[in-house]
């Protein structure tokens, strides 16, 4: 099988390098696309450069195109609303249209932000709604990749994620980086989210169910949900750092207040995932649980490992 994976270099794109790497004697030819690293197997791609996007892709033949490559920060797409619209947008409805023309199935990674959080839990049916920038171009992705005729498309939508980072930068995660400020005995005060409730799930899970599934993409559904279903507010996540590192958080204060006005939209209180569909997915081809970790467990273990 033939696999190009596009944002090789991330947080989510390594993870599900590891998982590919790791199903040896599988037969897996994969290319691990990045548009700001090379070295390290990993190839350089602009996938705005459609012309190079289409010559690259002819040239390795893919059977599955895993595309994590995206603007994930809401902030930064905030502020420059024409780059992300280009790269979470228009460069999933490309892949989709050489996905009909090479024949390949893509895997467009989205979020749980296409909803607004105020009707929990949500069905892969369940109406799109986005509150935020972000939320509307990856909602908007879904909907080009999808639209596109005759092409082989799967959305997957995916909660907030945390995992090992290449680079060893926390700030890459919106999870990790509560880490730093947990251990930020400096004396400097942080006021932490406890209003929003996330379903932080890790990059290894996904990576390992996305090589799960490889051999069941024909009957694969177009919209699938994965994601933990351990709830915790970003305040919440920082006591359970506490706890693993024995340090005080009296540096940090919980700021329950229901967010209004602007700040509201960069704020969905709850986004929670129906994985029900996908469960049922897994039971059909007979290939197990979502296999999603504990929080806890796992960064206990992982700290301890002194990562």
């Amino acid at each position: 099988m033939k696999i190009i994976i596009t944002g090789a270099s991330g947080v989510l794109g390594s993870a599900i390098r590891k998982a590919f790497e790791s199903a040896s004697g599988k037969g897996y030819e994969v290319t691990y696309m990045s548009h700001s690293q090379s070295g390290n197997g990993l190839v350089p791609l602009d996938l705005t450069d459609s012309a190079k996007v289409e010559e690259l892709f002819v040239s390795k033949n893919p059977d599955w195109v895993i595309h994590c490559a995206a603007e994930r920060r809401p902030d930064v797409a905030a502020k420059d609303p024409e780059a992300a619209r280009k790269l979470n947008a228009s460069v999933p409805a490309y892949l989709a249209t050489l996905s009909k023309k090479l024949n390949f199935t893509l895997t467009y990674i989205s979020t749980d932000y296409v909803f607004d959080g105020k009707n929990p839990p949500y069905k892969p049916s369940s109406p799109t709604n986005p509150l935020n920038l972000y939320g509307i171009t990856k909602r908007d992705g879904e909907d080009a990749a999808l639209g596109v005729d005759g092409a082989k498309v799967m959305v997957l939508r995916i909660p907030v994620l945390y995992g090992p980072i290449p680079s060893g930068k926390n700030s890459e995660s919106a999870i990790n980086i509560l880490l730093d400020i947990v251990k930020d005995q400096s004396g400097k005060t942080y006021k932490m989210d406890h209003y929003a409730v996330r379903f932080p799930t890790n990059v290894l899970d996904i990576g390992k169910f996305l090589e799960k599934i490889s051999g069941s993409l024909a009957d694969v559904p177009r919209i699938v949900h994965y994601s933990a279903n351990e709830v915790f507010t970003k305040y919440e996540m920082c006591q359970i750092y506490g706890k693993i590192l024995n340090l005080p958080i009296t540096h940090i204060t919980p700021d329950a207040t229901e967010p209004s006005g602007d700040s509201a939209a960069s704020r969905p209180k709850d986004c929670h995932l129906d994985t029900s569909e996908t469960e049922a997915y897994l039971e059909k081809h007979g290939l197990g649980d979502l296999g999603t970790c504990r929080f806890e467990e796992w960064w206990t273990q992982f700290l301890a490992a002194g990562k």
